[in-house]
């Protein structure tokens, strides 16, 4: 009798550590996604204002573009083929999703990084509440 009680009491203990862990990792994930996004978005402000203090004019940057700046930095090439290579020839020339394509065209990519920055902190809080709760008795 004593044997269970014991391995049911570790068992509760590994799933509470478990889950300790894992809402440990998505604070950390939340707490980077969050602040490379607000640099990220400070960053691209930064470009536009320059710009326009140079040039006179407003740059326009939308999601489109930096999803796919993205994508051929990092992942895919002109000859690839894929789904990411799918994407980028997507996002240059639609044949389809044509209103879809439209709004990442028009939406600008500095609000989409800072929404994705106010999220992730908010998932960073959250869980780090989370954790603070769990501790407090």
């Amino acid at each position: 009798m004593n044997d269970t009680t014991d391995s049911g009491a570790a068992s509760a203990a590994a799933a509470t550590d478990a889950r300790h862990g894992v809402i440990k990792a998505a604070a950390v994930l939340g707490a980077t996604l969050g602040y490379g996004c607000l640099a990220a978005f400070l960053c691209l402000i930064n470009i536009q204002v320059y710009r326009w203090f140079q040039q006179g004019e407003w740059t326009h940057f939308g999601v489109s573009e930096g999803i796919r700046a993205g994508l051929v930095r990092c992942c895919v090439n002109d000859t690839d083929t894929g789904r990411l290579a799918a994407l980028v020839h997507w996002l240059d020339a639609p044949v389809d999703w044509l209103g879809l394509h439209k709004i990442l065209e028009v939406l600008p990519a500095s609000l989409a990084l800072f929404v994705l920055s106010i999220l992730g902190n908010c998932l960073s809080i959250y869980c780090s509440d989370r954790l603070r709760d769990a501790k407090d008795p």
